[in-house]
């Protein structure tokens, strides 16, 4: 039997691991993201697919750790200081959004001819967002430390906060005015505001001298397991007081945010969060009540619809009496237009003290899976339907009868290094970009740059490109600098031009636009580097000198034979750490010929991912 049994965990183990392995693969190559192919492996291995899993509540329950680790890996980079100055976006923000939300959508409830109360528990579970989906959206598009992101984190915090008062009206609002006194409830609030105290002087004077005691011992999966310690720890004895569990891991990840075990910490907790929050999502697929479904579906469509409906409407709407673009606000509208897990205590809550029935309970969970599940579809629409944000010129001057004595194309860290001889030298310079961002943030450091994209030729005449004694190109990107470099040959000849090559590619395609001279970005810097290196080493500083100058000569006179001979020639002038360079099978001289042109290395011939020095 005990054989049995085992062997029965092992498949629905396998099961679950080969159902995410197939299908989050699947899903983001067809763009429609990881978390719906989690929710669809879910469903095909649930109750209503294969029927490898019967009791998906089971696997919610543990999952929901996953989301207790996300919010202590958030926690964790969020300094107090940083989440002081949150405190506007979360107490301000976050309140209005909540309480606004809430009224339109127990409206809802109420219009379609529910008592208010229903309404309220209803439409109240609904405004909780899913801070699973937002968090896993925010992630994947790396914008969770963006402002949009910071003001969605932000509002979901609040949510976590708002279970505690929710809980307290849905006993208040039971039949026959509930079980519980004004004392109790005062109880309950006074226990859950001292385990709040109580976390906080643990994280402040406990949790550091803990983690450099368990250091000294030299045991790593002794750290491992009080990592995992401080999260399910905290993360208990919120849910002990009736907070949020979520809500317990993210402070203790706040508390511990400046400590110098961090990182260590992070990279303890981050594979077990993975694992369980994809978990969380496929047991949320597993959930999904079918049968439910096909016998209420009328209503499910009906406030599925007008439920994500009014609460986008409500999200776009405070966003923008706040001041947000709109398309900020239509970004957060639809993100955050689902209801959440925290709706699944709500309504378990609300059923237990006679608010709504058990059938009601089932087809208002239905109705937040159901949300959940539709929004990447609506994510994408989003992104389909909604035209490119267009930069904004206000308070930006656009490049119009420049005549400055050295013109600069681009201003990154590039040119603004670049700038510095020239304006220290008292030399009048002109200077253009087209980041209005980097404009605006320049102007706070003393600088004029004017808006203008010199692959224009009208822009390089207006910037006064004819008349200037020379013009320095410093942008980033290797094509738009050898486009620009053409338009200064063919339309100002005369012109002296300077460019900054991104890599070896980009370099010899400058000399071939008729540059007078060009510099790849990580050139000097790596040889500077390289020279400390070997003096570090023991090499004297006239045998650096001398090493520094050989490489400078082989790496000239390669440059001059690529020139003519193409991006292979002059291989023999490297100095490789194998005696005879062999081709792999995926390296063969075609290949490598091939990304070379792409503008592949700058040594080597394999571009590096930096974009800037």
């Amino acid at each position: 039997m005990v054989a049995e049994a085992s062997g029965t965990q092992l498949v629905q183990v396998v099961a679950l691991l080969t159902a995410g392995v197939v299908a989050v693969p699947i899903f983001r190559r067809a763009g429609l993201g990881s978390i719906l192919g989690y929710l669809a492996a879910g469903l095909v291995i649930g109750p209503f697919g294969l029927a490898i899993f019967s009791e998906p509540e089971a696997i919610l329950q543990v999952a929901e750790l996953g989301v207790v680790m996300f919010l202590f890996i958030i926690g964790l980079e969020m300094q107090p200081s940083r989440l002081w100055g949150l405190r506007k976006e979360i107490f301000g923000l976050g309140a209005l959004q909540v309480g606004f939300c809430a009224f339109l959508l127990t409206l809802v409830g109420v219009i379609g001819g529910f008592p208010w109360s229903v309404s309220f528990v209803a439409g109240a579970g609904f405004v909780l967002t899913s801070t699973a989906v937002v968090m896993q959206v925010l992630e994947e598009r790396g914008e969770v430390s963006s402002p949009r992101g910071q003001q969605m984190i932000s509002i979901l915090l609040l949510e976590d906060l708002a279970i505690v008062p929710l809980l307290a009206l849905v006993a208040f609002l039971a039949p026959g005015g509930g079980e519980m006194t004004m004392s109790q409830r005062l109880t309950d609030v006074a226990i859950g505001l001292g385990a709040i105290a109580g976390l906080i002087v643990a994280g402040r004077y406990l949790l550091n001298p803990l983690f450099r005691i368990l250091a000294s011992s030299g045991a790593r999966e002794v750290m491992t397991a009080a990592a995992l310690l401080v999260v399910l720890g905290s993360a208990l004895v919120m849910q002990s007081s009736g907070l949020s569990m979520a809500m317990g891991a993210f402070l203790a990840g706040v508390l511990l945010s400046e400590s110098t075990f961090r990182h260590q910490l992070e990279a303890d907790v981050e594979p077990f969060r993975g694992i369980l929050l994809g978990l969380f999502f496929m047991a949320v697929g597993m959930s999904l009540d079918l049968s439910v479904i096909a016998a209420n579906w009328q209503t499910v469509v009906i406030y599925v619809i007008a439920y994500m409906v009014m609460k986008a409407v409500g999200i776009y709407a405070v966003a923008r009496f706040l001041r947000s673009s709109h398309a900020d606000a239509m970004e957060r509208a639809v993100i955050m237009a689902q209801g959440g897990e925290f709706a699944f205590v709500l309504y378990a809550a609300a059923t237990a003290v006679g608010i709504i029935d058990g059938e009601a309970n089932a087809i208002l969970t239905a109705i937040i899976i159901v949300s959940m599940v539709l929004t990447p579809f609506a994510i994408i629409l989003l992104r389909t339907f909604m035209p490119k944000e267009e930069q904004t010129l206000d308070g930006v001057d656009v490049a119009d009868g420049l005549n400055g004595s050295v013109l600069i194309i681009g201003f990154g860290r590039f040119g603004q290094i670049a700038s510095q001889p020239l304006l220290l030298r008292g030399i009048d310079v002109s200077i253009i970009d087209n980041d209005v961002e980097m404009i605006q943030a320049a102007a706070d450091f003393g600088f004029k740059v004017y808006y203008g994209d010199g692959m224009r030729l009208d822009i390089l005449h207006a910037a006064g490109a004819g008349r200037a004694r020379a013009v320095l190109i410093c942008v980033d990107k290797a094509e738009a600098a050898i486009r620009i470099a053409e338009n200064m040959r063919e339309e100002f000849p005369l012109v002296p031009v300077l460019a900054r090559a991104y890599d070896r590619g980009a370099a010899i395609g400058l000399m071939d636009a008729g540059v007078d001279y060009q510099i790849r970005e990580t050139f000097e810097s790596a040889l500077i580097f390289g020279g400390e290196t070997i003096g570090k080493l023991g090499a004297s500083e006239e045998e650096v000198a001398a090493v520094i100058e050989d490489v400078r000569r082989r790496d000239a006179e390669r440059l001059e034979l690529q020139i003519a001979g193409g991006i292979q020639a002059g291989r023999s002038l490297m100095k490789g750490n194998i005696p005879e360079p062999t081709p792999t099978p995926l390296a063969t001289p075609r290949r490598v010929g091939q990304a070379m042109n792409e503008g592949a290395a700058d040594a080597l011939g394999a571009r590096t991912p930096a974009k800037d020095n």
